[in-house]
């Protein structure tokens, strides 16, 4: 055999082993997540019900920041409008003397 043809077997050899220990690992992570989700209460079978729960909550947590955002606002422009008021009543005030 000649020296290229090793390396060749050796690169092929080191890629299966690679894809294997990847398969392995990948298998491990999908059996520990499934026992974690399983210990919360769960199942596989709830997977569409769960992606919804977190949608309705991600549209929750929407509205909610977007109500505080408002409620902001609101807040500067009645304080705005009540200093704005103040000011006027005291130039008609001066004016009026």
């Amino acid at each position: 055999m000649r020296e290229a043809d090793i390396r060749t077997i050796v690169a092929e050899m080191l890629v299966e082993q690679q894809r294997l220990c990847h398969n392995e690992i990948d298998a491990v992570v999908l059996k520990t997540l499934t026992t974690i989700l399983t210990s919360f209460g769960i199942e596989e079978e709830d997977r569409k019900e769960l992606r919804a729960d977190f949608q309705h909550l991600r549209r929750w947590r929407r509205c909610v920041e977007q109500a505080q955002s408002y409620t902001l606002r609101a807040v500067i422009t009645m304080i705005v409008t009540v200093f704005a008021g103040a000011v006027w009543f005291g130039v008609k005030a001066a004016l009026g003397k």
